[in-house]
């Protein structure tokens, strides 16, 4: 990546900046392609009424294409102008992302590729049967590409070569509106998110085994990683196809393959990443876009494979999450967008729905696109791009018609701009003294346990399984230790995420993958630990405790590291012996503390335990089915805005009680004032509700 130092575009403190200046990525997604040409103007100019700074500009290879090597802009057919499009969002003062892919998506037949690309043998994914990966997507099935086979990069190449001359003329470097560009998109196995479905083409094996060397030096250490003997023939060394090993010296080949799949996602990132800056986009920021983790199941700790957002960062300027969802699933958006709030340099939402597609099972309404923007600012998020702003064929009920009127629910997205803008909400932050850590090593196993496979959300099953690892659709293995893990490991993150919703504590989430020095800002770390955790890990937990930070660990003290050798980095810094405690353990660590808890149970008090024996603020609601968020103005000590939320259906009367006493509360989306009593607000919520509270503090 670039350094910060010699660029134009920079990415640091939540804000994406050109020239030391904010540049405001509060917009939607248009397809210049799929609109009349003599709409343009009118579009963007509604676009601009309706108080977006942003537009994000999907560019597809598929459109463009007229054979290989061979490309229409706007010669052939005027809508695949993309130069004088480009133009004529800079005319109105737009800041521009560009979407070129190779990949789009965008509800095409040939998602963003020439046909001839997915016609190709050569390029195409297998799966663990080595039969071709295939994308079950509508309206048809299409194979699923292979991301590590140099001859997709070379074809990849022809399309960077013709469509970045265009783009880099107009990068801001340049005098242009492009302030970021998007490195591909959705990068996800092609929504092969079960560990078997692919990919297992021979170039992708052959990146595996130098993975394995990678992390473990030798063919030798490979062997001894994996409690083999010897590995006679390295070059045929094969990934598991499918789960069948219950035995602990398994744990490590499993968790490495799902690992690598990380990493192969990575590597692909980074390498298109690389092309693209050596094609003239050196100078803004490069970004991508992971598709919606979890399902609609909410914290449920498993947001982490095959994503890997921190790793990933370290080679582009920002990562996000894609959240489309609606106010019934309140739990999925606060997790989704509370991770990328505590793992990402500038947390941002690259889709963000807005209308829905045609086969969307549960459309909703302007309410719902209300409640789950206010969600996601509420957890921090400081950009977003509504998916889609103008509608157009496959795509409904965006507050944008395709003739440039708009629709009722543009109120909706002109009211949240206001907002924006009248509060400065780049100058706000969250008030967080907690992390809470998912555990990759744990979910790795989980996601390589899994039996069954479903088809996703392009067609989503009668029975509402989710294509992400569950415990209905992982094995029920032990492998030796005392209890499955792969469930245990939810059971506590979810008892340490409710608790620490209940107490009011500020927190957000992130995974052990995050790079420690991020963990110090924080007053409390929390994690579920069992009996192995890699060494690394186990001795930045270790050091974070002695730097004067409270760990809180449990059901378990990891005695064993990653490949099941003795490991007690951990155990023997807290002074615990490994295993599972049988009552709470509290130690002194160096300038900081750890705790132990040894059951669920007690894991839903650790809140409580935080808020008592930390130094941490705390904002409540007398009725724990109410959720609070508190934003500091940077810029003015007695300025604060409080998000309430009432996730439920049933209406609640509560009293909210923040860090500090309440001067004034105006509601923001209502325009009204609130009630004050004794320092804090007494509200009455509807139900699927969230206040916008602009408060003066004492």
């Amino acid at each position: 990546m670039t350094t910060a130092t010699n660029r134009v575009v920079t990415v640091d403190d939540s804000a994406i900046k050109v020239n030391g200046k904010r540049a405001e990525l509060y917009g939607g997604a248009i397809h210049y392609w799929r609109l009349d040409r003599d709409k343009w103007e009118k579009i963007l100019d509604e676009i601009v009424n309706l108080g977006f700074t942003m537009v994000s500009i999907y560019i597809p290879w598929e459109a463009h294409e007229i054979s290989r090597g061979v490309f229409d802009f706007g010669q052939v057919d005027p809508r695949t102008d993309i130069d004088a499009f480009l133009t004529l969002c800079e005319d109105r003062g737009l800041n521009i992302v560009v979407r070129p892919g190779p990949q789009i998506n965008s509800e095409m037949t040939w998602f963003g590729y020439p046909k001839r690309i997915l016609d190709d043998e050569r390029l195409q994914a297998k799966n663990s049967s080595g039969a071709r990966a295939v994308l079950n997507q509508v309206p048809k099935p299409i194979p699923a590409l292979s991301y590590a086979t140099d001859a997709f990069f070379e074809e990849t190449a022809l399309w960077y070569d013709a469509i970045c001359k265009i783009l880099a003329k107009h990068a801001v470097n340049n005098g242009g509106g492009i302030v970021a560009c998007q490195v591909d998109n959705e990068m996800a196995f092609f929504f092969g998110i079960n560990a078997y479905s692919g990919d297992f083409s021979d170039a992708a094996l052959e990146k595996y085994r130098e993975f394995l060397l990678g992390k473990y030096g030798t063919v030798e250490g490979v062997a001894k990683a994996y409690g083999l003997d010897r590995i006679e023939d390295f070059s045929n060394f094969q990934p598991p196809r499918r789960f069948g090993r219950n035995d602990q010296k398994s744990i490590p080949w499993y968790a490495d393959w799902s690992e690598y799949r990380e990493h192969y996602l990575i590597d692909s990132m980074d390498r298109l990443a690389g092309m693209l800056r050596e094609r003239g986009l050196d100078q803004i920021a490069l970004f991508h876009n992971y598709p919606h983790p979890l399902g609609p199941g909410g914290a449920a700790s498993g947001f982490t494979c095959p994503f890997n957002l921190p790793k990933l960062e370290e080679k582009l300027d920002f990562v996000g999450f894609d959240i489309y969802s609606r106010k019934h699933l309140y739990n999925h958006v606060k997790t989704v967008a509370s991770y990328v709030v505590g793992s990402s340099r500038f947390p941002y939402i690259p889709e963000f729905i807005a209308g829905v597609w045609a086969w969307y099972l549960h459309p909703g309404d302007a309410h719902d696109e209300e409640f789950v923007t206010k969600a996601a600012l509420m957890q921090g998020i400081k950009g977003f791009s509504r998916y889609m702003i103008v509608e157009r064929d496959k795509w409904f009920f965006s507050p944008i018609r395709r003739d440039g009127t708009v629709r009722p629910m543009s109120k909706m997205h002109k009211t949240m701009n206001t907002i924006l803008k009248g509060v400065d909400f780049s100058n706000l932050r969250r008030r967080s003294d907690v992390m809470l850590l998912a555990n990759r090593e744990y979910d790795r196993l989980e996601a390589s346990s899994v039996l069954v496979s479903f088809p996703g959300d392009f067609l989503e099953t009668p029975s509402g399984f989710s294509e992400y690892p569950n415990r209905l659709t992982t094995a029920d293995e032990t492998f030796g230790f005392d209890t499955i893990v792969s469930q245990e490991k939810v059971n506590y993150f979810n008892a340490f995420n409710e608790s620490l919703k209940k107490s009011g504590v500020g927190y957000v989430l992130s995974d052990t993958d995050l790079s420690p020095d991020h963990w110090s800002k924080y007053h409390a770390l929390v994690i579920a630990t069992e009996d192995w955790l890699d060494e690394t890990t186990q001795k930045a937990l270790a050091d974070y405790a002695k730097a004067g930070g409270l760990l809180i660990i449990g059901p378990k003290v990891p005695g064993l590291g990653h490949t099941m050798e003795p490991c007690t980095v951990l155990a023997d810094t807290l002074g615990v012996a490994p295993g599972r405690v049988s009552e709470t353990v509290q130690v002194k660590v160096g300038e900081g503390a750890a705790i132990v808890v040894p059951t669920v149970e007690e894991a839903k008090t650790i809140g409580a335990k935080i808020a008592a024996d930390v130094d941490v603020t705390k904002f409540t609601a007398d009725d724990d089915r109410v959720d609070v968020v508190v934003h500091d103005d940077v810029t003015d000590s007695t300025h604060q805005i409080v998000f309430v939320c009432n996730p439920t259906d049933q209406p609640i009367k509560t009293h909210i009680t923040v860090d500090q006493l309440l001067v004034s509360a105006h509601e923001l989306w209502e325009d009204k004032d609130l009630t004050i009593t004794d320092g804090g607000l007494d509200l009455e919520l509807a139900p699927y509700t969230i206040l916008i509270a602009d408060c003066k503090v004492a």
